[in-house]
């Protein structure tokens, strides 16, 4: 360990779904032997988070004696337990939803290890990012790379370990989802919720791999954000009557691939509409209790398939941080402080978000 570790940090935590989010000391977590300790020195706030916070989802909450939330944080390794290799004091290291998998069962096995049983999950079975220590097993922490002479981030570690801490989860996640598409350059992929957390970071990332970008949104700054982000053809979803008809009529016959990452029923059973034939509906957020519903003579007849896209495994995050430490992905982040997190939950229950959130665990 680190001779500076403190025996106390603050945290945001919650005793109960739905109850209050409170600013407080807790006791700093010791690693296991296979664990690394992480001071965290910033944290992206996702989605997930919410849900995680309310209990809607079909998957147990720890909340022996709270839960500490978030799961997309960046910092330095200030300890670790006896059994851990590949791993230093110093290194740059990340907080990923997974945090832990059994690396025993077939889809371990498989590199699947984000649908392990066993999986351990940050801010949700484990207690996460939102507190300026956390712990994280050695083998599904990420490897954050250092920022490179020539970068603008060169010098500045505080701004890189901000801005990278999005790519953690929602840059993984949406890279992954792009993978699982299948789309390739030159094809069109349309994005549902493309000025969001997710989206924002999914244009860049569709870009980078060549696709031509459809987004849809709305609301105030949404088309600006997108199109600043490298976006191509904007629809907003307030102005338009129709959206899978002009979405057919942009495309020349629908979007090879579609990315829904907006949590919205709606929108995922809309998208199923202007999905081009022998294209893929991918599958990425999670409103509570939807389900999508797709008309069975249009899926046979176009031949399109509808995937469910998780977080990414160990590989897919080498591949997503290494887009983002190359300067093709930027993140569109508002640093806050971490005792203004509950504010930050408000505005993802009103659909207020604009980019991604990031706290500085020092405030």
């Amino acid at each position: 360990m680190s001779p500076n570790v403190p025996l106390k940090q603050k945290a945001i935590v919650f005793y109960e779904n739905g109850g209050p989010l409170t600013y407080e000391s807790i006791d700093v977590p010791k690693p296991k032997p296979d664990e690394i300790l992480i001071h965290i020195k910033y944290s992206g706030v996702c989605h997930t988070d919410l849900h995680a916070w309310k209990g809607d989802w079909p998957l147990p909450v720890k909340l022996d004696p709270y839960l500490v939330g978030g799961h997309e944080g960046a910092g330095v390794v200030v300890g670790m337990g006896n059994n851990v290799k590949g791993w230093k004091l110093g290194d740059y290291a990340g907080i990923k939803w997974l945090n832990g998998s059994c690396m025993n069962c077939e889809e371990c096995e498989l590199s699947n290890e984000s649908n392990c049983p066993e999986a351990d999950l940050s801010g949700y079975t484990h207690d996460g990012s939102f507190q300026q220590y956390a712990t994280g097993l050695a083998v599904q922490a990420a490897h954050i790379p250092k920022p490179k002479e020539g970068t603008e981030w060169f010098g500045n570690d505080q701004a890189y370990l901000a801005e990278v801490s999005p790519i953690l989860c929602a840059g993984v996640t949406v890279y992954k989802a792009l993978k699982s598409s299948e789309a390739k350059p030159g094809q069109f992929v349309a994005i549902s919720g493309a000025a969001g957390g997710l989206g924002s970071l999914a244009v860049q990332y569709a870009k980078a791999m060549g696709l031509v970008v459809v987004g849809i949104d709305g609301g105030e700054g949404k088309e600006e954000l997108f199109k600043k982000v490298g976006g191509d053809i904007f629809i907003d979803f307030t102005k338009e009557k129709d959206v899978p008809k002009k979405i057919l009529e942009v495309t020349g016959g629908g979007a090879h691939a579609v990315i829904n990452v907006a949590v919205s029923e709606f929108a995922i059973n809309q998208s199923t509409q202007y999905v081009r034939s022998n294209g893929t509906v991918v599958l990425v957020g999670l409103p509570a209790n939807a389900y999508c519903k797709s008309n069975v003579f249009d899926q046979v007849v176009k031949s399109y398939k509808i995937v469910g896209s998780y977080v990414g495994n160990r590989a897919d995050t080498r591949q997503a941080l290494d887009f983002f430490a190359r300067g093709l992905v930027r993140s569109p982040i508002k640093i806050i402080g971490l005792s203004e997190l509950p504010k930050v939950y408000d505005e993802m229950e009103n659909g207020k978000i604009l980019g991604r959130y990031v706290v500085d665990t020092r405030h």
